[in-house]
């Protein structure tokens, strides 16, 4: 029987729009498409891992308008269990999302909102929920201090720790030690240790960084090239895998970090969650928007398997 996956994170309305390119600062330009929709990395992982069929609990703040309720209509509908706080002073927080229209790339702006207020008394208010997980996931959208907080709870219960560092700050060298997984990107990976990523050795050497601060593991996603995996006693680097031509990468992220975490709740191996990771990922750049893009636990099985032949 699969084990529970908690989220702390941000839930986020996307304002999503498709142009050519990015306008220049003072300059307007005609856009070739606009989608609203519900998004935040921790809520997106949320939504990954609840489409996969883990019991998945979501810990943030919204606040009591129209966008709070998205999130919770959004929960509901994939069977998110919601932790979330009402915090009328402030409000839900939402994102600026530019999609290039010819690529599917995109660049993002995020206004967390309610989330920002999120503190390490919620953590604690939470605090069982947290021990009695399989995996606790979080980000670097809502509060560092909450963040450590409840990585220490989960730590000195047992519980799986994936830290998505996301985006890109800059960290207390003791959050490290906190985590059984770290998870940047290139770009973020470059940010925690100063070294440039734009090939596979160069990967393999900001991971070997990342587990000098203290990781028990690493594990780089890479885009279309997939991801590496990086312990004290292995390196392997896990290739993408195609489910067709690409929409949009912006929720691409956040679905491996909840297929992975989805994929370790129901006791698959490090290696084989990572596998299961880029199958969830690779599901949902084939589609438009963060949490829509999603695929199902069969959809991503069907990807995995694939892998394996």
């Amino acid at each position: 029987m699969a084990g529970s996956v908690v989220v702390l994170g941000v839930f986020v309305a996307d304002t999503a729009y498709r142009a050519d390119r990015q306008p220049a600062m003072g300059e307007t330009i005609l856009g070739l498409g606009f989608k609203l929709g519900p998004g935040g990395k921790g809520s997106n992982q949320a939504v990954a891992s609840a489409k996969l069929g883990v019991e998945t609990h979501f810990i943030t703040r919204l606040g009591v308008d129209t966008f709070a309720d998205m999130a919770n209509d959004t929960w509901r509908q994939v069977g998110v269990k919601s932790a979330a706080i009402a915090t009328p002073e402030s409000y839900t927080g939402a994102a600026y999302i530019f999609v290039d229209d010819k690529t599917g790339d995109n660049a993002i702006i995020v206004a967390p909102g309610a989330a920002a207020l999120i503190s390490p008394g919620d953590i604690d208010a939470n605090a069982g929920l947290i021990r009695a997980a399989s995996v606790f996931v979080t980000q670097l959208e809502q509060p560092i201090d909450a963040a450590i907080r409840a990585l220490r709870i989960a730590r000195d219960a047992g519980v799986t720790t994936v830290f998505n560092p996301a985006p890109a700050a800059e960290l207390p060298a003791e959050i490290y030690a906190l985590c059984d997984y770290v998870t940047p990107n290139e770009t973020e990976a470059e940010a925690l240790t100063g070294m440039p990523v734009e090939s596979l050795d160069d990967a393999r050497a900001a991971a070997a960084a990342l587990l000098a601060k203290g990781a028990r593991a690493a594990i780089i996603t890479l885009g279309k090239r997939g991801a590496l995996l990086q312990t004290q006693d292995q390196s392997i680097h896990v290739p993408a895998v195609s489910a067709g031509p690409v929409v949009e990468t912006t929720g691409a992220g956040d679905a491996f970090n909840g297929g992975f975490a989805a994929a370790l709740a129901k006791g698959y191996s490090p290696l084989e969650a990572v596998k299961f990771g880029c199958a969830v990922a690779g599901v949902s750049v084939t589609r438009a928007g963060t949490a829509p893009s999603m695929p199902s636990f069969e959809e991503a099985m069907a990807l995995y398997q694939a892998q394996q032949d």
